[in-house]
């Protein structure tokens, strides 16, 4: 289908709930169980079964867009350091020395063509390869071919940038994203401009994504800020494998109405707002003039994670003052997730962790969330066979 008329059907759905009061639901309210939010071992599984096989969005390419940039990280206990070769293509490794596990590089971003070990000056270049051993005759012959750093599947599309954290797995993209893959391309975000970022800290990394699934709870915990501009508990959902794209009404969403049914699309975050998700911790946002790509890493504890809030523009700000406006809504978004979703999350996980009841339950309008629930099931347990259905 056409994209311009798949969003014209989606926006007249939006219409019709905001119309009759009604919103996109599952078939039956959902229960969970508590320890899901909690148990250790749940949590090691979601770390082994997820995190460390799936492709995970690493970086955007705006990140690291010239010769020699690279940016390194940990993920989940994993240290990882992705690089931009002298050709532009993007590389991941283990930000580990092959001499004695010393890291390359501190958690940043950079430019370098070349990475050399602090303790005892083993160097690398940023296509992995060792090109340097100190004081080599000393040392004793060594194969440097064979002791580079430890190569991780990477791919760049879409103007992002994903890794596999287990060397040797298969990073298939058209498999793994799916329909979701011409949604990411659509809107080229390689060409955006890098206006910065936030770190944030919550509790258990899937209460930090359920926040991002619905509008339930706006009217609630978003009274000031984001019920003002996004209608309350009015959404439509659709799937692209374990990823998502949910539909929200905007407060002026009336106004479609002065656009003849085969424009409506014309009103994508202008009256409908979206976020997108990619399984299983990405959520992005592309409103306001500013978009806001919400990276969630799980911490050291099932109670901790820790997030990364990116912030893009579509275009470049041309003076201070437009610098000044973007600053305005990064601050504002990061505000809104940190003090009000987050600082919730964290109540919510003091209150799992009491075990004062032993199911979690998520209502019909909560489709997003049961959705994504059933994902990680499907992804940890081997017993289930089939991926759920939205």
């Amino acid at each position: 289908m056409d994209r311009k008329e798949e969003y014209n059907q989606i926006a007249e759905r939006v219409v019709g709930h905001v119309e009759n009061n009604t919103t996109d639901q599952a078939e039956n309210i959902l229960s969970i169980p508590t320890s899901d939010y909690t148990c250790k071992k749940r949590w090691n599984s979601e770390i082994n079964k997820i995190f460390k096989e799936l492709p995970l969005m690493l970086a955007l390419s705006i990140e690291i867009p010239n010769k020699g940039d690279y940016k390194s990280m940990e993920v989940v206990g994993i240290p990882v350091l992705i690089t931009r070769d002298k050709e532009s293509k993007v590389h991941a490794f283990r930000n580990v020395c092959s001499h004695r596990g010393a890291p390359l590089a501190g958690e940043e971003i950079g430019n370098k063509n070349r990475f050399t070990c602090p303790y005892h000056g083993w160097t690398y270049s940023n296509q992995g390869d060792l090109i340097g051993i100190l004081e080599n005759d000393k040392f004793g012959e060594l194969d440097k071919s064979c002791n580079g750093l430890q190569v991780l599947p990477c791919e760049e599309f879409g103007g992002m940038i994903f890794v596999t954290l287990t060397p040797n797995l298969e990073l298939n993209l058209d498999e793994f994203l799916g329909g979701m893959k011409s949604e990411i391309e659509h809107f080229k975000l390689q060409d955006w401009h890098y206006h910065g970022f936030k770190i944030i800290h919550g509790a258990n990394w899937k209460i930090a994504f359920d926040g991002y699934l619905e509008g339930y709870h706006f009217s609630t915990a978003h009274k000031e800020s984001i019920l003002p501009m996004t209608q309350q508990g009015i959404m439509d959902f659709s799937s692209f494998g374990p990823h998502l794209r949910i539909a929200f009404a905007s407060t002026n969403i009336d106004e479609i109405h002065d656009l003849p049914k085969n424009e409506w699309w014309k009103k994508e975050g202008a009256g409908v707002d979206f976020v997108r998700t990619l399984f299983p911790n990405i959520s992005i946002s592309l409103g306001l003039g500013i978009g806001q790509i919400a990276q969630i890493l799980p911490g050291n504890t099932p109670d901790k994670n820790t997030t990364i809030l990116h912030y893009v523009a579509p275009e470049t700000p041309k003076n201070e003052e437009d610098k000044a406006e973007l600053d305005h809504f990064m601050n504002f978004l990061r505000d809104v997730v940190n003090d009000e979703d987050y600082a919730l999350g964290l109540e919510i996980q003091r209150g799992l962790d009491s075990n004062s009841k032993e199911n979690v339950i998520f209502g019909k309008n909560e489709r997003g969330n049961q959705y994504f629930h059933k994902y990680v099931d499907f992804f940890i347990d081997e017993n289930i066979k089939k991926p759920p259905i939205l």
